[in-house]
């Protein structure tokens, strides 16, 4: 009778232990777009270590026309990592304490989340694994702010991608209030209206010879000058989009959708206007089927932070997925289907 009893008191714990797990991990996670709660006591915040994180993921936003930070910090004292501090969607906890340790975890407290572990003996311990992962640390956040977002327009009404697929050949999530404004043989220009202000994207493709890593910026600049020209223009008559000339964008390379790809952040202005506002431009090398397609994010909203708004475009475009080519008998079928319907 007692081992029985023993028996289901152990089960018992066990089940209530399992459940108490599956809560925690299911518990979701709080906070702002690109907002990153600093776990850190107040000797180190006012000193080197904090002037470190600030200089690192508060640093400017490249191509932004106002300084605006990577990262919003919010500075909390170690005591307060046991309470609700637990629910922050990014954290960067840093202790000094005996043990030197960096890790990332994925969903610690909640989902979902990114906690960084930052700890050392002395102050320059800890300086030392800030300066050595500090972008990994950034890269890591923000890959999972944008996949936050992301996963949060799947959920919402998404724009019919029809037009962009039959064009391009290509699938993105994207929310329902980006409007077509306007469509050519091989463009696309969805708008997006908000307070004072708007979001676009744009769609082109070019010749896969158009770019390579000679003078790249000034190409991708000389391109994007001449659909502008072409396409983007104001209400005003002999107006056109332009890259900003008094500044050069910036150029980096990285990957989307797993094809290497040309990343431009800069601004544009709106030539014989006054309008302009920020850019981010990927020209994404399509080898398979001998093109770059490019596709451009820009906004125009004079009276507003723009970090956000340009996180956003990034997200939505950093969502596109390349679809495999129908052949000519699923293209006859799909048309006559159409017809008859």
């Amino acid at each position: 009778m007692n081992k029985a009893f023993f028996l289901f008191f152990l089960t018992t714990i066990l089940f209530t232990s399992c459940n108490t797990k599956e809560v925690k991990s299911v518990n979701e996670t709080s906070g702002k777009t690109n907002e990153v709660s600093v776990i850190i006591d107040d000797e180190l915040w006012n000193g080197e270590v904090g002037d470190s994180m600030r200089n690192k993921f508060a640093s400017p936003v490249l191509g932004l026309p106002q300084e605006e930070p990577v990262f919003t910090l919010n500075q909390y004292p170690v005591k307060l990592l046991g309470g609700f501090m637990t629910n922050s969607r990014n954290i960067i906890l840093v202790k000094k304490e005996a043990k030197s340790q960096f890790r990332i975890e994925n969903n610690e407290f909640a989902n979902p989340q990114i906690v960084v572990h930052i700890s050392g003996e002395t102050v320059k311990e800890i300086l030392d694994t800030i300066q050595n992962n500090d972008s990994l640390i950034i890269t890591k956040i923000k890959e999972s702010e944008i996949k936050v977002y992301q996963d949060k327009i799947k959920h919402d009404s998404l724009f019919d991608n029809a037009k962009i697929r039959e064009k391009f050949n290509v699938q993105l999530n994207i929310p329902i209030k980006y409007k077509m404004v306007l469509r050519g043989k091989k463009f696309i220009w969805l708008k997006k209206e908000i307070t004072s202000g708007n979001l676009s994207l744009i769609f082109y493709q070019i010749p896969f010879s158009s770019l390579n890593d000679n003078n790249t910026v000034k190409r991708i600049t000389r391109i994007r000058d001449s659909i502008g020209r072409k396409y983007i223009h104001g209400a005003v008559p002999r107006t056109r989009m332009i890259t900003e000339p008094a500044f050069s964008p910036y150029l980096s390379k990285t990957k989307i959708y797993n094809k290497p790809t040309f990343e431009t952040k800069g601004n544009w202005e709106l030539l014989n206007d006054f309008m302009s506002g920020p850019f981010i431009n990927y020209a994404i090398m399509d080898q398979p089927n001998h093109r770059i397609l490019v596709i451009e994010g820009f906004c125009y909203a004079p009276s507003k932070q723009k970090r956000d708004l340009m996180f956003e475009l990034e997200a939505i475009i950093k969502s596109v997925q390349f679809l495999k080519k129908e052949t000519k008998s699923k293209q006859h079928h799909a048309r006559r289907h159409k017809m008859e319907n």
